[in-house]
């Protein structure tokens, strides 16, 4: 989706839009752990591909993803050990780990919100109940 990073669903006034068709398939690849990182890679690309697995959209992945990241993690180590810096490689690998959706607004175009347990549904309701108050109070 191009264009600025939508708003979470609970902070957007308009709720009756339609989001538009959605194609599903079902996955037969079992969620679990992605890969081990390669002890070979630069430091940050092992911190970086190890998050992913730590993160709460690689439940979607599926084994291409993975295979995705591996590369991008690969392609990450050989442009940090490189001699010289390429803002050409900086853009690519950033591009492809947006793919990834490992960055809050690359989520929110793609319509995926993580929630941190609990709490975060709690703190939702009381956000839409003070809406609700501030409507009431105004008259509306």
């Amino acid at each position: 989706m191009p264009g600025p990073v939508p708003k979470r669903t609970d902070q957007r006034r308009r709720r009756n839009k339609e989001n538009g068709d959605v194609t599903r398939a079902r996955s037969t690849a079992p969620v679990g752990e992605g890969p081990e990182a390669d002890p070979d890679w630069h430091p940050v690309a092992i911190e970086w591909f190890t998050s992913l697995g730590e993160s709460g959209q690689s439940q979607f992945y599926e084994p291409s993803d993975w295979a995705q990241a591996r590369y991008i993690a690969h392609e990450m180590s050989r442009s940090l050990e490189a001699p010289r810096f390429s803002g050409q490689a900086l853009a690519a690998i950033t591009g492809a780990m947006t793919e990834l959706l490992t960055t809050e607004g690359a989520r929110r175009r793609a319509r995926l919100e993580l929630e941190k347990g609990p709490e975060a549904v709690e703190d939702a309701g009381k956000v839409s109940r003070m809406d609700a108050y501030r409507q009431a109070a105004k008259g509306g």
